[in-house]
């Protein structure tokens, strides 16, 4: 109590007293800098202990076991796991469920592998600094605060004592003299042992400073393995989503939808032509007239779906036939292909009618497999449906203005008018005259149930329109209808194709001669007048039918 009572009596005097008594410092310059930074360092890192152990998933302190089983990414890959036993495998989904479920369940585990040795190199050893060895530092510190109050006070008194004149004071100088020299020692003695303390924890803090780096190698070795398990799990994703015959139809490239499909056309464009086969070919506007659009809707998810029950669609054919425009234009690329847009449009511009179907047949040609095959397939359709136009009203014309935006584009359009005034003229242009002419483009006979999943057609077929043509290259039907026999010049024959020059000198081979060549004069202007008129109706039509897409759907055009 007295020991007690002399410190506050000494500090005191050390603050307010009437006379400031001396203060002994006992702690060097280093010291006292190393001191403040040891106060620093133990808040900035419980500070960072503690938002640590908030980024930490499992419970700290916990069985392994236990831990890994709470785990939030454990319970996902269980969840999925199990939710893949419930769909089953034979799902497209369970597939995918049961692979993520388990790459998640190989994460989950170096998850915990990750925490548990964060918790054991990292947290635990800056946990001991911080709520251990700091602050017994500290704690010494403020003992040897007291000791220095202790020894100011004996001092105090030890000098008071030899300057005093009462004989019983100077008495106990030796007394005083003892005390002070005895707190003196105790002084040494815990600078001595703070000294050594601040000394080692300086020079240690290299080491306290690695346990960050042992931070970011853990997360690193973490992040790679758990890279590892993804990594290994996605190829096998892959390959069960290529192997996915469910995935939709409509705006897939086509290539891909034949090659998963393993078919040679594509599902939307059987389909759509065999029930318009069917119900369709009668009906007047086709193409044109616009299909209500939940009905139009409803066919597309069932032609996404891959099904081939649409008994209920062919009652509609304008939403069969809205259902087939649509697929044509989400293509991503169209079915008459970027690469050659430039080639389709130089050959339209060719001004010789015939020499300009001849570059017509030579871009087609020159079509990828897979795009030649259904645009043939689709040709020779729009022909069959053209035969019919004295009832349908879809002339070659009307279905090249209504259809031709739908199979060629530029890759980069521009407005709606630039659109009509480079591009739409053209592509009427290049589609008319093969639908005119699909025998001499495609002289190949097309088997519409392709791939045998749709009924055919009730009513027995319209024979060709070019049938009894003697396989002769194209000519226009109107030039067939001749007003006097006139001498015609011999325009260029097919690149591939003998001339009748050829022939008549001789050299076997079957007559293919343009039938442009065997009308008459009148009869060949007439099919100049008809297919200049077909354009300049074409450019107006195909900007309304691209631009404003409903108002030509339900308005229409004249055949």
């Amino acid at each position: 109590m007295k020991k007690q009572f002399n410190r506050m009596k000494q500090l005191a005097n050390q603050t307010v007293g009437r006379w400031v008594a001396e203060k002994t410092e006992v702690l060097s310059d280093d010291l006292i800098q190393i001191e403040k930074r040891l106060e620093t360092v133990r808040s900035v890192l419980h500070n960072t202990n503690k938002k640590l152990v908030s980024c930490l998933q499992g419970q700290l302190g916990t069985d392994t076991d236990k831990r890994h089983k709470k785990l939030p990414l454990t319970t996902l890959s269980q969840a999925m796991q199990d939710g893949s036993g419930q769909i089953g495998e034979d799902s497209p989904i369970g597939k995918m469920m049961d692979v993520c479920g388990d790459a998640l369940g190989k994460v989950a585990t170096e998850l915990m592998g990750y925490e548990v040795q964060i918790e054991k190199d990292i947290l635990d050893p800056l946990n001991q600094l911080t709520e251990v060895e700091i602050p017994n530092i500290l704690k010494q510190r403020k003992q040897l605060a007291k000791l220095v109050l202790d020894y100011d006070s004996a001092k105090t008194r030890w000098y008071q004592a030899t300057k005093s004149n009462n004989q019983a004071v100077v008495a106990k100088a030796d007394s005083l003299k003892d005390e002070m020299d005895e707190a003196l020692n105790k002084v040494e003695i815990c600078k001595d042992q703070l000294s050594a303390d601040l000394y080692s924890f300086y020079s240690k803090e290299g080491e306290y400073a690695r346990y960050y780096v042992t931070l970011l190698e853990a997360q690193a070795v973490y992040h790679r393995k758990s890279l590892e398990a993804l990594e290994a799990a996605i190829p096998t994703i892959k390959r069960q989503q290529d192997s996915c015959t469910e995935k939709p139809a409509f705006g897939t490239a086509l290539e891909e939808h034949l090659k998963r499909s393993n078919r040679e056309i594509a599902l939307p464009m059987e389909a759509c032509v065999m029930m318009l086969l069917e119900t369709g070919m009668k009906e007047e506007g086709l193409f044109r007239i616009a299909a209500g659009a939940s009905k139009l809707k409803k066919l597309k998810a069932a032609l996404d779906c891959s099904t081939s029950q649409l008994e209920e669609f062919y009652s509609d054919p304008h939403a069969v036939a809205g259902a087939l425009k649509s697929y044509l234009r989400e293509l991503p690329e169209p079915l008459m292909t970027f690469s050659l847009y430039d080639e389709w449009i130089q050959a339209s511009n060719v001004s010789d009618p015939d020499k300009r179907l001849q570059a017509l047949w030579v871009t087609c040609d020159h079509l990828p497999k897979a795009h030649k095959a259904n645009l043939r397939y689709l040709v020779k359709f729009l022909a069959k449906l053209a035969q019919d136009s004295d009832v349908n009203k879809m002339t070659p014309s009307n279905i090249a203005i209504v259809l031709g935006p739908n199979l060629l584009w530029a890759k980069t359009e521009g407005t709606l008018a630039e659109m009509a005034a480079a591009t739409s003229v053209h592509v009427v242009a290049i589609i008319e005259p093969i639908i005119q002419h699909a025998d001499w483009f495609f002289p190949e006979e097309v088997d519409f149930n392709v791939s045998g999943m749709f009924a055919m057609p009730s009513h027995p077929p319209t024979p060709e329109l070019e049938s009894h043509m003697d396989r002769r290259r194209p000519g226009s039907l109107v030039g067939q209808v001749s007003v006097s026999p006139q001498p015609q010049p011999q325009p260029a024959s097919h690149p591939l194709v003998p001339s009748q020059d050829t022939e008549q000198a001789g050299v076997a081979g079957p007559s293919r001669v343009s039938p442009l060549c065997s009308g008459s004069g009148v009869s060949f202007c007439l099919w100049q007048q008809h297919l200049s008129l077909s354009i300049s109706v074409s450019a107006l039509a195909v900007f309304l039918s691209r631009g404003l897409f409903h108002c030509l759907m339900v308005c229409g055009l004249p055949s």
